[in-house]
């Protein structure tokens, strides 16, 4: 989806902040390589958000029943929910993107850039935990990074990079390409989210201005006893007036947007290392089992298996950057040692 940047005002940029920085992905790289002749190429099929990102060359996306976009180097296409498309050099196909299967075989080498070629990097997106699924369902099926978009000027220094690294075997990308392909897409989703691209949710609802001072009210007092009725005389509307314009701008209604937003802030407190009772304090819940219940409702787990999650999964990576740093100290040693006279 192409958006036109708009104003927005610093609470609902910190907003934005807070919302990506809840956001817990995997991204991997399929391959990372150039097309030549004819060719499609898609990750449809498997579930998965994914990305295209065009290295050199030109070409043009296809999603089913909407026209093709023409795609230039250096643009990117962040798919974040599995549809049917594909990319080709060509404007018009006769076949449609449900029915594409990906010629894996014929993607060459990044060594040399050939005559008449595309060069891709493809991968995908598993967005973990339901918070995740919160955030991501508030955007478009699909977002398109422009080259020549002034304000993502500065994505520019991130294709830099993934193209200096070594792109010897196609199948075998680097693995910083995929570090770097989800900067960019944590850098367009803020692009986007400052967008009026956002039609429904909590950005949508932070972008309206009569709803703005009840936001701020929510999130820096999630535990207060927050009625209709008192959401509603906060912003100066009849109880009824209220509704209906919350439902349009958040696409449910006030009491299931505020117990979201609850389990969002709990979520984050609980990523933060605050203990369950504290968190459950914070967002307005005096019993255990009931905030329990509402947590599992919105997150999809239980507290304490979320905590469980995160402890794992930050273990691993501690894990993982020891490795690195014994690795890293071992090779300090050595150059140590060596006689450069």
């Amino acid at each position: 989806m192409e958006t036109q940047t708009t104003h927005i005002d610093s609470s609902a940029d910190q907003l934005v902040h807070w919302l990506l920085g809840s956001l817990d992905l995997a991204t991997t790289v399929f391959h990372v390589g150039q097309y030549c002749g004819r060719w499609r190429a898609s990750t449809a099929g498997r579930t998965l958000g994914s990305f295209h990102l065009v290295l050199h060359g030109d070409c043009f996306l296809h999603v089913q029943d909407c026209e093709p976009i023409a795609l230039q180097p250096r643009d990117g296409v962040f798919l974040l929910r599995d549809i049917p498309h594909f990319l080709s050099p060509d404007a018009t196909t006769e076949t449609s993107p449900s029915s594409v299967s990906i010629p894996v075989s014929i993607m060459q080498s990044l060594k040399q850039v050939l005559p008449e070629s595309t060069g891709l990097a493809c991968g995908f997106f598993h967005f973990r935990g339901a918070i995740s699924d919160l955030i991501v369902d508030s955007f478009p099926d699909y977002l398109i990074l422009r080259s020549d978009d002034p304000a993502l000027r500065a994505a520019s220094v991130l294709f830099d990079l993934i193209l200096a690294e070594e792109h010897a075997d196609p199948a075998q990308p680097s693995p910083l390409v995929a570090r770097l392909a989800e900067l960019l897409f944590f850098y367009v989703m803020r692009h986007v989210a400052r967008t009026d691209a956002i039609a429904l949710g909590l950005l949508a609802v932070a972008r309206r201005t009569e709803f703005k001072p009840l936001l701020d009210s929510l999130m820096q007092a999630p535990g207060e006893n927050w009625s209709t009725d008192e959401m509603a005389r906060m912003t100066h509307m009849s109880r009824a007036s209220f509704y209906k314009h919350f439902v349009e701008a958040s696409g449910q209604p006030p009491a299931q947007f505020l117990l979201s937003l609850r389990m969002k802030i709990a979520a984050q407190r609980l990523h933060a290392g605050e203990s369950i009772e504290r968190t459950a304090e914070h967002v307005g819940y005096r019993s255990h089992a009931a905030f329990s219940r509402a947590f599992k409702k919105v997150i999809g787990e239980q507290p304490g298996a979320y905590r469980r999650g995160i402890q794992q999964r930050a273990s691993v990576r501690n894990f993982k950057l020891g490795q690195f740093q014994t690795f890293e100290h071992k090779t300090a040693t050595s150059m140590g040692s060596i006689n450069f006279s």
